[in-house]
């Protein structure tokens, strides 16, 4: 069984609707592909995942004694986190609701 490094992010202020569609890009890629993809990828969640990624690597290197460079993505998982509830005052007295979405991060590298 091959070893695994993982580093995660919770309550990141991001919906995951639009996590997912950077998560998608770099799923099951090299990770020197995925830092190269994360850096021309003009999302905002393209930053909070290079970020994790690095700190997943630095994980791999230090903690397991894996080689950088033979890593790649093994699993990336965003799942929901918890909603923060606001509202908007609107006409009449009446108020909107406004749902700001949080996810949690995994990212877990292994050795090919």
């Amino acid at each position: 069984m091959a070893e695994k490094s993982k580093a995660s992010i919770k309550i990141q202020r991001i919906s995951v609707r639009k996590a997912n569609l950077v998560a998608s890009l770099i799923r099951k890629k090299d990770v020197s592909n995925a830092i190269s993809i994360l850096k021309n990828t003009p999302k905002k969640s393209s930053l909070i995942f290079l970020k994790l990624l690095n700190s997943a690597i630095a994980n791999a290197v230090n903690n397991h004694g894996m080689n950088a460079e033979k890593l790649f993505i093994s699993l990336i998982l965003v799942n929901e986190g918890p909603t923060l509830k606001r509202f908007q005052p609107r006409a009449k007295g009446s108020a909107y609701s406004i749902f700001k979405r949080t996810s949690n991060l995994t990212i877990e590298v292994s050795e090919r």
